[in-house]
């Protein structure tokens, strides 16, 4: 049994044996339908688990139909629904019954100290799909992305973050760290990655570059990733962090800095981090990007569950 947690704790031959799987899943896939099963029905009789305390879209509807199409069944749940929100049921108990119906259970949530908790005490895997500190489904995807529309490792690649220093760029850091890749960080001064990130990439001995000129973090670059600055729960001044990341918007302008085949993902919802004329441009593989979501989490599910070609 394995979980799926943050990257940093997850050894760098396994992510790359999840892409590798993911590539291969995606092309058997070419002439089936969307519900349509994999070949041999991989996790047939699995059912996983989903919980979510914040808003999902994409990883609500990417993961129901990862295990779908793995030959499995999903239930999906709100905290608000069960007794460990409504009725005051400790984790620990929570957990056990988790464990006791389910295969597997997938936790997006507001609070790190939730998913180590649930980990403490689960006897199944645990999958993150977003904690205040990491994203680590999305990011997985988002190097699957990037590898398959550059056609080359993302080692080979310039990467650039301009945004948020938030729990996406977060996962992106160790990816940078895992699979070896130059990353580049344009964000306003009192938005860069914590003290903590940092030490932990010193300690690995590897290097992020961060820049509060966004024009010096996309030169060069193969890939411009983004992300909302206003999340969902973002508890600050609006309007005042909107006008502090006011030069950093993505529009053309910028992305002239970069190569000039780089293109622009997006983990979205998108907000006005970004024009139009990027986002809906050319350059842009958001789309794509999305998608990819389902192959990748297919193979993290089949990593979890012991099942991983």
């Amino acid at each position: 049994m394995k979980h799926f947690i943050n990257l940093k704790d997850i050894p760098a031959k396994d992510l790359r044996k999840i892409i590798v799987d993911a590539k291969k899943r995606k092309k058997l896939r070419k002439k089936l339908s969307t519900l349509e099963v994999d070949k041999g029905a991989p996790l047939k009789g699995k059912m996983l688990i989903q919980m979510f305390e914040k808003a999902s879209s994409r990883t609500r509807i990417s993961f129901y139909l990862a295990i779908k199409q793995l030959g499995g069944g999903t239930l999906t749940l709100r905290s608000n629904e069960l007794h460990l929100g409504q009725g005051g049921e400790s984790i620990s108990d929570t957990a056990k019954i988790l464990s006791t119906y389910g295969d597997g259970f997938m936790l997006r949530t507001d609070s790190d100290k939730k998913i180590e908790d649930f980990k403490k005490y689960l006897s199944i895997p645990l999958i993150n799909g977003l904690s205040p500190s990491s994203h680590p489904t999305q990011v997985l995807s988002d190097v699957f992305t990037a590898e398959e529309i550059k056609k080359k490792p993302i080692a080979k690649l310039n990467i650039c973050w301009i945004g948020d220093s938030n729990n996406v760029l977060d996962s992106l850091i160790a990816a940078s760290v895992k699979f070896s890749f130059k990353l580049n960080i344009g964000c306003p001064k009192n938005f860069e990655p914590s003290k903590e990130v940092r030490a932990w990439v010193k300690k690995n001995n590897k290097r992020i570059f961060i820049y509060n000129d966004p024009k010096k973090a996309a030169t060069g670059a193969d890939v411009i990733f983004s992300d909302k600055v206003i999340s969902l729960n973002d508890k600050v001044n609006k309007k005042k962090k909107i006008e502090q990341f006011k030069r950093f918007k993505i529009d053309k302008k910028l992305m002239s800095n970069a190569k000039k085949d780089c293109i622009f993902l997006h983990c979205l919802p998108r907000g006005s981090e970004v024009s139009d004329e990027v986002f809906l441009g050319e350059k842009s593989h958001v789309w794509q990007q999305a998608l990819n979501r389902v192959h990748v989490q297919k193979s993290i599910l089949l990593y979890c569950f012991g099942k991983l070609r």
